[in-house]
């Protein structure tokens, strides 16, 4: 009876483990993480989206665009500094994904924009969209929403969304 009591609580372990590192998503020899974004403000046109993407393979690729049902208009910006200003533009050539590199999307660097919202991202709920990359093709993820304060679901935080007028 111990052995089975035992094997059960290994098993439940071993499935929630799998679980909680399961948000990740492959095409080719890219591996796509965590797709995460964040709860929209109250009269928010824009939301972020962030990922890791980890190019295993021996040629480089390139993320050239992004579609999803709940935005129109998905593009992928860059924000960086120019001396003392903060700049954010859109990337029309897409993101660059060197082979055996990663690239990381992230606030206040790289980022995916949705805009034209037309559903606000709700705290836990999923965002689906399809990644579109120039020779690996495409992927569809799921972007899970985290706190409008910063925090995603795995605890990373940033100060990204504050884009709620970029030029819409």
């Amino acid at each position: 009876m111990k052995r089975q009591i035992a094997a059960a609580c290994t098993a439940l372990f071993l499935l929630v483990a799998q679980g909680a590192s399961a948000h990740g998503f492959k095409v080719g020899p890219l591996e796509i993480g965590h797709p995460y974004s964040r709860a929209m403000l109250p009269g928010a046109k824009v939301g972020g989206g962030y990922f890791k993407i980890v190019n295993t393979g021996d040629t480089a690729d390139r993320l050239v665009s992004v579609t999803s049902d709940r935005s129109p208009d998905v593009q992928i910006h860059e924000m960086k500094m120019e001396g003392a200003i903060m700049e954010m533009r859109p990337l029309p050539n897409g993101l660059a994904v060197p082979a055996h590199e990663t690239v990381e999307l992230k606030p206040a660097s790289y980022h995916v924009m949705f805009t034209n919202v037309t559903q606000p991202f709700k705290e836990g709920e999923m965002i689906k969209a399809t990644l579109n990359f120039e020779k690996a093709g495409p992927v569809e993820v799921e972007f899970v929403v985290g706190p409008a304060g910063g925090d995603k679901a795995g605890g990373e935080a940033g100060g990204h969304d504050a884009h709620k007028d970029h030029g819409k």
